[in-house]
């Protein structure tokens, strides 16, 4: 049977049969490659961390420069973050702006806490001559924890940014987007800070790196 006897263009010897493609199904995708790819950088800086987490140099050592009250205390500012985001995105579904907006705000309340109280780490250990030039355990310590640290802050800055544009224009489907991939950066920041809690401190402490 030829294409005129179908009723058919004889020019056209195919017919594209397109899916319907959800909309803003390819952010969502995006977002999730740019997460694997952040994945990879972070295992790259635990290997790096694992191996020269026992070089010393002669200088401090974990029980000498990690405070466990401060640390548990960063830890619980990031662990109530992710709750408060959570809380943040059931009033989203529910489609209340306002109470959104005030959940994501307590959420950047404790990112920011979470970051000062780091700097303050950072500061008391530079200033007791343990910065990241003393040894190669410290070099890798303040690179991976950093690292971790300079996410959260880009993490409150999308924040603060989405807050902005859900007060100006709502809860529409493009914004609804952006906060459903800045929930999944926010939980997986915390997933990361885990890592960093039980390998780099609870393990440096009793001496398994």
């Amino acid at each position: 049977m030829t294409a005129t006897d179908m009723g058919q263009d004889p020019d056209i010897f195919y017919v594209a049969d397109e899916h319907d493609h959800p909309e803003g199904a390819s952010t969502m995708l995006g977002f999730w490659i740019y997460i694997m790819s952040d994945t990879l950088i972070f295992a790259m800086l635990f290997a790096s961390f694992a191996v020269l987490g026992r070089n010393y140099a002669g200088g401090p050592r974990p029980e000498d420069v990690f405070e466990l009250g401060l640390l548990a205390l960063n830890t619980a500012m990031l662990l109530f973050s992710s709750i408060t985001y959570g809380f943040a995105m059931l009033a989203m579904q529910e489609d209340r702006q306002t109470p959104t907006l005030g959940w994501l705000a307590v959420t950047a309340l404790f990112g920011m806490a979470f970051v000062g109280i780091e700097l303050h780490e950072f500061s008391g250990m530079i200033a007791e001559g343990a910065g990241p030039e003393r040894s190669a355990f410290l070099s890798s310590f303040f690179t991976l924890v950093g690292t971790h640290g300079l996410h959260v802050t880009i993490g409150i800055l999308w924040m603060i940014t989405l807050m902005a544009q859900v007060a100006r224009k709502g809860l529409i489907a493009a914004n609804r987007r952006r906060l459903m991939c800045l929930s999944m950066f926010w939980h997986f920041l915390d997933v990361i800070w885990i890592g960093v809690f039980t390998v780099v401190y609870l393990l440096g402490m009793v001496g398994w790196t």
